[in-house]
């Protein structure tokens, strides 16, 4: 990644180490680990890049500048069509600036923001730290998610409307796993309606409930948005469940107290001026 062969970093860490006369990595253990004084320096490089990073802001700022990347860390589901959109949207007002997206599990998105690897994050279900300010992005309704052959979605084209919660009571389930704090908000909403149902396979991602789905392995519950696809090209049916509403919240966050590149202050002002409208 950094045109530097191994033997050559051995020896910039070891020339390092003489000048520091302190041991950054314990190299009796594999894979290495870093030692107190290694996560010492660590923190300090850092700090500098951070202070680079906000020189370059205040710079940029000075001369009202956008040019530069805006690098963005996004989970899976919100989809590459809709930053496509997004980036569609940007260059069209930016030409000189860009945008680098690079899609991960929701605990690397925050991993990367608080690392200043990534400007921006786009998660759902987000949580505020002491280090991590979360801006509401959107909410996005949930839906049953079947196949179009199963009985519940021919149900549904029958009555042509929604079916009754009631309908999935001891339906086959495809889930999210335990970890995931969408599988926390599904459970309490079916605990809630008193409705039980048989969680046969579970997943960490929606593609991979999609696909289950699709197979019959059961239904599920996840947000329409991601489903719009599926739908057109009628891998899936999407349902909605009469007089029970229930949403998965987006958010965008940020590091505290981080001075934004202007071209990362762009893109932010996009997403909250104009968020990517609901599917019809």
């Amino acid at each position: 990644m950094n045109d530097l062969s191994q033997s050559a970093a051995s020896q910039q860490v070891q020339d390092l180490e003489r000048s520091l006369g302190a041991t950054l990595l314990d190299r009796s253990r594999r894979p290495l680990v870093v030692t107190p004084a290694g996560q010492l320096y660590a923190e300090f490089c850092r700090d500098v890049l951070r202070r680079r990073d906000e020189l370059e802001a205040a710079l940029g700022l000075l001369k009202h500048e956008t040019a530069g990347t805006v690098r963005v860390a996004s989970i899976y589901s919100v989809g590459l069509s809709e930053m496509v959109e997004l980036e569609r949207q940007f260059a069209a007002r930016h030409p000189e600036a860009g945008l680098e997206v690079q899609y991960l599990q929701p605990a690397k998105v925050y991993s990367a923001v608080l690392a200043d690897q990534a400007d921006l994050g786009l998660v759902s279900y987000p949580h505020a730290t002491r280090e991590i300010k979360v801006i509401p992005w959107r909410q996005e309704e949930m839906v049953l998610a079947t196949a179009p052959d199963h009985p519940l979605a021919k149900k549904a084209a029958t009555i042509r409307g929604a079916i009754p919660i009631e309908d999935l009571n001891g339906v086959d389930f495809v889930g999210f796993d335990e970890e995931l704090p969408i599988r926390s908000d599904v459970d309490r909403f079916l605990k809630e309606k008193g409705v039980g149902v048989n969680v046969s396979v579970h997943f960490d991602n929606m593609e991979m409930i999609k696909e289950a789905v699709a197979h019959r392995v059961g239904v599920s519950i996840m947000p329409h948005r991601v489903m719009r696809e599926d739908i057109r090209q009628k891998r899936l049916a999407a349902i909605r469940i009469a007089g029970a509403a229930l949403y998965r919240p987006l958010g965008i966050i940020h590091r505290k107290k981080k001075r934004f590149q202007p071209v990362a202050q762009a893109f932010l002002d996009l997403l909250c001026e104009k968020p990517v409208p609901e599917a019809a």
